[in-house]
């Protein structure tokens, strides 16, 4: 069947398969030691401009997020995100497992505004209970967010600004960063987003690897003890090679924004096909998670011959349901969805 259910449906880009299949053989040290993980921190390094920057691979977006969470709050301080961030929905509690409580604040377009977090912070500081209350320590956003919107310049550097007005570290989730960067929304590189936070992750996973995710630390240096909390956090792959060989491929002849590229290319055409089929949007994403409204008959002729997922149910029936193009997804794909629609 057809899938538009994810962006990490498929295993990974033929690239990425053959350089493991390639290096099979070789013996090389553990716990990310090997001339791979090497490599691939050089070459994030020039990717984001930053010789200093301190990178760390780990395998899936949840334990990333919990772990540097964890690893940048002490134990009475807690995560600012909005009510639809990934990390105060959609991860079962991780942040809260290891004792942070994720503040939820109002979301403009799903993103967290800089007047929104002063509002916030200007209310904290100002009660007098506050020594009372979990005291907030940093901030947490997702490029692009949940509904695959993307902070543009502007929004980015005030939010930057803000968190510093108020001793905040900012932390962008990039699961589908590759996405954000190549969305025509996107006034921005890589080199900028790396410089208007503390620290963010590169989300392979969802782009192109196998596994894995590689966290950037270029606002700040890595807590000393981060290996050490990546290790406690069961984070710390053994066969650390495995995640160095993607990412090294991935950063090497700009494959992982040709991928990113790509994703946004089928996502225009999806929106072309829904168009023509006055299917309506739920939200105008740019980037390559799409939302569209349809009737109860509608979903249940189209989910019989493609898969998608559900993301709201409305009163009156309707569904919100969100379809996902990926670095994977062909034209043949969204022709074969074109013709389903036009059978409904």
């Amino acid at each position: 069947m057809i899938s538009f259910e994810s962006d990490y449906n498929n295993g990974c880009t033929p690239e990425i398969l053959r350089r493991l299949a390639d290096t099979n053989d070789d013996r090389t040290s553990g716990y990310g030691s090997d001339p791979y993980c090497q490599s691939a921190i050089r070459r994030i390094r020039e990717a984001v401009q930053m010789t200093d920057a301190d990178v760390f691979f780990l395998t899936g977006g949840t334990q990333t997020n919990a772990t540097v969470i964890d690893s940048l709050l002490i134990g009475c301080e807690a995560v600012i995100t909005v009510e639809t961030g990934h990390i105060a929905v959609h991860e079962s509690g991780a942040v809260e497992a290891f004792g942070h409580k994720v503040i939820t604040l109002p979301a403009v377009d799903s993103k967290l505004t800089a007047a929104t977090l002063d509002r916030f912070m200007d209310t904290f500081t100002a009660d007098e209970t506050a020594p009372h209350m979990v005291q907030p320590g940093m901030v947490y956003v997702s490029m692009p967010t949940e509904l695959g919107m993307v902070y543009t310049r502007s929004e980015l550097t005030s939010l930057y600004e803000a968190c510093r007005r108020h001793q905040l570290r900012l932390y962008i989730d990039g699961a589908r960063l590759g996405y954000g960067l190549m969305s025509d929304a996107c006034d921005y590189d890589l080199p900028f987003l790396a410089r208007h936070c503390d620290v963010f992750y590169i989300g392979g996973t969802k782009v192109g690897a196998m596994f894995g995710e590689a966290v950037v630390f270029t606002g700040i240096s890595a807590p000393k003890y981060f290996f050490t909390t990546v290790k406690r956090h069961g984070a710390l792959l053994a066969k650390g090679r495995m995640l160095g060989i993607q990412f090294d491929t991935l950063f090497t002849d700009g494959l992982y924004l040709r991928l990113s590229r790509h994703a946004i290319a089928m996502a225009a055409r999806l929106k072309e096909v829904f168009a023509r089929h006055a299917i309506p949007m739920a939200c105008l994403s740019p980037t390559n998670q799409q939302f569209v409204i349809l009737s109860p008959s509608q979903y249940d002729a189209l989910i019989a011959q493609v898969a998608f997922e559900i993301w709201e149910r409305h009163a009156d029936g309707t569904l919100t349901c969100r379809f996902v193009t990926s670095w994977a997804t062909t034209d043949a794909d969204i022709d074969h969805l074109d013709r389903c629609l036009a059978a409904l």
